[in-house]
């Protein structure tokens, strides 16, 4: 192994299993990638440790009015965003509450900005941009474990009072130098070496779902396992809204519509209203 690949960065390895993919059929490069696939929730079922204590930390600085604040790059940084935004509609909360920050900004959501990762100090300026202060949670993720971007954001989070997480897919990375929880998925070796859009990506997806669904739950968003602090903006969120009302408070679907249309489409209310009433609306 050379100076390159070290036992340290299992993300930069060659994968044995798909040494010669560029001489197979498209069923067998497609078979190749999905039997790698299929070990990346293994991965993520052995670090759930380590993402519980990040998850009761995150929740309880929500429920004091605090937020959680992701800083990634690249694909790391793209995941964040995603999971971020999808916060506020699926669970009601504010669009401050979970947000994300990915090195060079915007622009970088559509297009590589790769340079940007070298740089801490923007990092760091971007933890102040944001206001982080001791009520927030601010998760780094970076695959190999290393960026810069994401090492400078949570130094300066860390002199900002916050509490801090890394998330990484390699045994040990300089981004926990700077957290006080590290979730370490071990996805090992790419099909395409060095190529952390696929397993690490694909880890890091799954963990973020984890974290914000398991920290929403716990801060009383959910009502078994129906979403009723969403809100219903469209067609299809609004049947969706209707069907909730339907399951929990088992009224007709009449019933369910005519309530959620006098509550402005709260859920919650909708069905407090039902319940107080017993059902006879």
């Amino acid at each position: 192994m050379n100076s390159y690949t070290t036992d340290k960065a299992q993300t930069e390895g060659i994968n044995p299993r798909s040494r010669e993919i560029d001489l197979k059929s498209t069923s067998e490069i497609l078979a190749i990638i999905n039997a790698e696939d299929a070990a990346v929730a293994l991965a993520v079922q052995r670090a759930i440790p380590e993402i519980t204590p990040v998850v009761d930390a995150i929740a309880e600085q929500i429920a004091q009015g605090g937020r959680l604040i992701y800083v990634g790059v690249g694909t790391s940084g793209r995941l964040a965003v995603q999971d971020a935004a999808e916060c506020p509609p699926t669970y009601g909360v504010s669009p401050e509450t979970v947000t994300a920050i990915i090195a060079g900004g915007v622009e970088a959501m559509m297009h590589p900005i790769e340079s940007a990762e070298d740089d801490a100090a923007a990092g760091a300026a971007a933890l102040r941009e944001a206001g982080v202060d001791a009520r927030c949670f601010v998760l780094g993720i970076s695959a190999n474990g290393n960026a810069s971007y994401v090492c400078g954001a949570l130094e300066e989070a860390r002199k900002l009072g916050a509490a801090t997480g890394a998330l990484l897919c390699n045994p040990s990375g300089r981004i926990e130098t700077f957290a006080d929880h590290a979730i370490h998925a071990l996805t090992g070796p790419e099909v395409i070496c060095g190529s952390t859009r696929m397993k690490a990506g694909t880890a890091q997806k799954m963990i973020l779902n984890m974290i914000s669904t398991a920290v929403m739950i716990k801060c009383g968003r959910v009502t078994g396992n129906f979403m009723t602090a969403m809100t219903p903006v469209n067609a299809k969120l609004r049947k969706r809204a209707v069907f909730i009302v339907e399951e929990i408070t088992s009224v007709s679907a009449e019933v369910a519509q005519r309530t959620l249309e006098e509550s402005g489409y709260d859920i919650r209310e909708s069905v407090r209203k039902i319940r107080e009433s017993g059902g006879k609306r």
